[in-house]
Parts: structure tokens; sequence; C-alpha cells
């Protein structure tokens, strides 16, 4: 079953957030997750957003995202991500 890490995004530091968004793709390969989309919020639609940016990937199920959540190459980039932004982090399925 296909998995999604989303993560919403509040930017403290937009250097640091530019620097960990840098970084955190080379800790995905080895996971086969894939970035599916990284943007800043533009418009709200309906409800309310507090947050200024999303970012989406995918991996090819829940073990491999699990994996690389707790890598020691990613949990080396969370103190970096938090004086970074502050991020809502879910992970959602995909049935095949």
């Amino acid at each position: 079953m296909t998995a999604f890490f989303v993560a919403t995004v509040t930017i403290k530091d937009p250097a640091k957030i530019q620097e960990y968004s840098g970084k955190v793709g080379e800790t995905l390969v080895a996971y086969q997750g894939e970035l599916v989309i990284r943007g800043k919020l533009e418009k709200v639609l309906s409800g309310k957003a507090k947050n200024h940016a999303v970012g989406v990937v995918k991996f090819p199920d829940h073990d491999a995202l699990n994996a690389w959540y707790n890598s020691d190459a990613y949990q080396a980039l969370i103190p970096l991500r938090k004086k970074a932004s502050d991020m809502t982090i879910a992970t959602y399925s995909v049935p095949e």
C-alpha cells in the first residue's frame, strides 16, 4: 500500500528551511522516497490555513516511510527542521 508523508509548514527561518529542504532529498533515496510536491501556500479556497507551505513525499509502503523517518540520516536533520520551521507531520495510506 502506497504511503505518503505530508508536512504542513510554518516557516520560522527561510535560510534554514532551504538548507533543510536541500538535505532531506538525499536521505530519501535509500527508502524509495519520491518528492511529490514542495510548495508555498497561494490561496485558501475554504476553511483556514495557518501554514506557509506543504511537502508531500511518496513511499512504496509505510515500512519504507517509517524506516526513512527513523533513519540516522533523517533524525540528524530534525534539529535543523525545528530551527527552520514548525511542522505538522502526518502519514496517509492509499489502497492499491
